[in-house]
């Protein structure tokens, strides 16, 4: 068994990325829940919240840590040990990106494997992006989200 990461933007953590590090701390000895931080995006939470809601989120897994990162996935796998990379697969639209970035990360890391891990069938619909729009407009999250999770979308969306 090998520590492994499961990098995201986790903005914010939903039920079906709670899923993907349920399986993964089954079959590795170590997950390292990363959120990224990315310029790219304008994120609704805060490298911090994000973090907080994660712990919160998983305080009853014993094998998994969480922590946050800035530059490529693959540097900071290196930066913990970890031997692979965890991507999550909803749906065939998902694949393509994501075999584009784990051939990305083999080329720049051939030491570090991805590994594709898929949520319960009933998960593969949601995303951050749903739960966030779902919230702005004030309707219930609960069946997709953690409850630390759904008080600090309401929070925001007063």
């Amino acid at each position: 068994m090998q520590k492994v990461i499961y990098p995201g933007t986790f903005d914010p953590v939903t039920n079906g990325h709670i899923d993907v590090i349920r399986r993964a701390s089954e079959l590795f000895s170590e997950v390292v829940v990363t959120v990224a931080v990315n310029p790219g995006k304008a994120p609704l939470f805060t490298t911090k919240e994000r973090v907080e809601m994660l712990k919160e989120s998983l305080k009853g897994f014993e094998n998994v840590n969480i922590d946050s990162f800035d530059g490529l996935v693959v540097d900071h796998a290196k930066q913990v040990g970890a031997t692979g990379i965890i991507r999550g697969l909803r749906a065939i639209s998902d694949f393509e990106y994501e075999f584009q970035m784990a051939l990305m990360n083999r080329k720049l890391a051939g030491d570090i494997t991805t590994i594709f891990l898929m949520p319960h069938e009933k998960y593969t619909y949601l995303n951050s992006t749903i739960v966030r729009n779902l919230a702005s407009l004030h309707s219930d999250v609960s069946d997709f989200v953690p409850p630390v999770v759904q008080n600090a979308l309401k929070k925001k969306f007063v």
